[in-house]
């Protein structure tokens, strides 16, 4: 079992919601990385995701794709990425780790060094899954395979606009969790329906047997809190991205703590009803 499902198993079996932060990595300092982690990690994250910074970002707003710009700007690409959960691991073992990107840097790193360079990479420095937003299911079923005999699970992104027929193929081979994109847009994108997100969580669980984080548009504790009575995880990342941007290099940590466990304490509160 991986450490994604082990964790996630955990929580279902204490009957609570997972949180999952996703940072830039090299944002809002190029070497700061392991520390938010631990920060994050201190403050009640669950699972970490962890962005690759990328020139052309189809599905991330404003704010993550500035801040992919400015960690660009700063030399941080695969490489860096990898060393930053090198270094984490070194203190923390146990709290998963997600790479979430594009194809260009998986697909540039084994062209530099070597077919399936990327997943042995990753597999030592401790990653322990992978969401590549534009691989889609039917395209990646050897890298999904290869991910698996390393260990690590391959985590696809579903939208309010997915038919049956995707969820069915991204269930065949989907592993960890599947990441609902809760509304139609990139992230940082406000009007959240919670209601609606309730109502295609069933839809979802029909065809899909991993976990489903909720993610995009969540910028609150009050909307992680509504979400989590129904998703098995809730993903927030642009309203994190935000505040780390505006922090000085010895607060950024302890920012990032702090808003994690804000959300964390409203998503575990006891229900009022």
């Amino acid at each position: 079992m991986s450490r994604i499902a082990a964790t996630l198993q955990a929580l279902k079996a204490q009957g609570r919601c997972a949180l999952i932060p996703y940072i830039t990595t090299g944002d809002p300092f190029a070497d700061l990385t392991p520390q938010i982690m631990h920060g994050l990690a201190d403050g009640g994250a669950d699972i970490i995701e962890l962005g690759v910074p990328f020139s052309d970002p189809m599905a991330d707003g404003p704010v993550i794709q500035k801040a992919g710009e400015r960690a660009l700007a700063r030399g941080v690409g695969m490489p860096q990425v990898l060393a930053a959960v090198r270094e984490f691991r070194t203190r923390n073992q146990s709290t998963p780790v997600v790479l979430m990107g594009y194809a260009n840097p998986i697909e540039r790193f084994d062209q530099r060094e070597g077919q399936g360079a990327f997943i042995a990479a990753a597999q030592a420095a401790g990653v322990d899954g992978v969401l590549v937003v534009d691989y889609p299911p039917e395209e990646c079923e050897d890298f999904a395979a290869q991910l698996k005999a390393a260990g690590l699970d391959l985590i696809f992104l579903l939208a309010p606009t997915s038919t049956d027929t995707r969820m069915q193929q991204v269930g065949r081979i989907a592993s960890g969790y599947v990441y609902y994109v809760s509304l139609k847009g990139v992230t940082g994108a406000g009007h959240l329906d919670t209601a609606a997100v309730d109502a295609m969580l069933p839809r979802i669980r029909a065809h899909v047997s991993v976990p489903v984080g909720v993610g995009f548009g969540i910028r609150d504790a009050a909307t992680a809190r509504a979400l989590a009575r129904s998703a098995d995880a809730v993903v927030i990342g642009t309203k994190l991205v935000q505040i780390l941007e505006t922090q000085t290099r010895d607060n950024a940590p302890a920012a990032a703590q702090a808003f994690m466990a804000e959300i964390r304490a409203a998503i575990d509160a006891p229900s009022q009803e």
